[in-house]
């Protein structure tokens, strides 16, 4: 279970794959991201995940170019939002290519997906020096988890002594990247039930469509956290299309406030985060 009573909203303005013809105020330069990620912090984020482009507008994890983008959102909202890169290989990156942005730039937050990451046994060595790496230089991962197998998997990681952190962070998937994709609150239960009883964790979820707001509603009562955003949903519950990803991300503050939660701010998100890296 999630370790107190304040809930964190992230928002996803941008993602991998979608582009401006999928809608019009999807940002994908660092101006408009910055734009973006002013209107989430004044809806209620705490974190904004970020990710970048090349200059055919195709994923990137260029480190100059995230380190353009971190800065531009932080000359445009100060300490108000923790911009958290992506790791995701989308196909086009090998495990060694996804950590590069993150030895270059030492940032505060990070997605990794496990899967990834760790695609093979090949690959488990170098993932749990990458996970060693960022314990000891206080980079803050968000393991992306696709499904119960996924939640098992780390669990296993947890036992058997691999994963350094106190508290390491969990973000599960309600769904996939698909033409159509409509995620359902009762999407989490397998998650939950894989996750059971054992060393503590905090977690969050993301959605697709309509749905959005469902499962944002059904995980804030659960005692998680929400990333919503353009990445994944573009719609209000009512079927209408948002303007902005902060609109879905007042909707999460709302809800928040709708279920007795108290929503955390960059400040104090910031004071938890060394105790659930820990150290020595």
């Amino acid at each position: 279970m999630n370790l107190d009573k304040g809930v964190i909203i992230m928002a996803a303005p941008t993602g991998a794959r979608l582009g401006q013809g999928d809608h019009p105020n999807l940002p994908i330069s660092a101006k408009e991201i910055a734009h973006e990620a002013l209107r989430c912090s004044k809806a209620g984020a705490a974190m904004i995940h970020v990710h970048v482009r090349d200059d055919e507008g195709a994923h990137s994890l260029d480190a100059g170019r995230y380190q353009e983008l971190v800065t531009a959102i932080r000359t445009e909202v100060g300490d108000a939002l923790i911009p958290q890169i992506t790791t995701e290989a989308v196909g086009k990156y090998k495990p060694d290519g996804m950590m590069s942005p993150v030895l270059n730039l030492f940032p505060d937050a990070v997605s990794i997906a496990l899967r990834e990451i760790m695609p093979d046994r090949d690959w488990e060595a170098h993932a749990l020096e990458a996970f060693e790496w960022m314990h000891e230089n206080a980079v803050w991962p968000q393991f992306i988890l696709y499904d119960a197998d996924d939640v098992r998997r780390f669990r296993a990681l947890q036992d058997a002594g691999s994963i350094p952190f106190k508290v390491p962070y969990l973000l599960f998937v309600l769904g996939r990247y698909t033409v159509g994709q409509v995620s359902d609150p009762s999407d989490l239960d397998p998650f939950l039930e894989a996750l059971g009883d054992g060393p503590p964790i905090r977690w969050g979820m993301c959605a697709f469509g309509a749905a959005e707001h469902d499962c944002v509603r059904r995980a804030i009562a659960l005692g998680g956290d929400v990333r919503v955003g353009f990445e994944n949903n573009r719609l209000l519950p009512g079927g209408g299309v948002a303007e902005y990803t902060a609109d879905l991300v007042a909707l999460a503050s709302r809800a928040a406030a709708e279920a007795g939660r108290h929503r955390l701010t960059a400040a104090e998100l910031r004071s938890l985060i060394p105790e659930w890296i820990g150290g020595e």
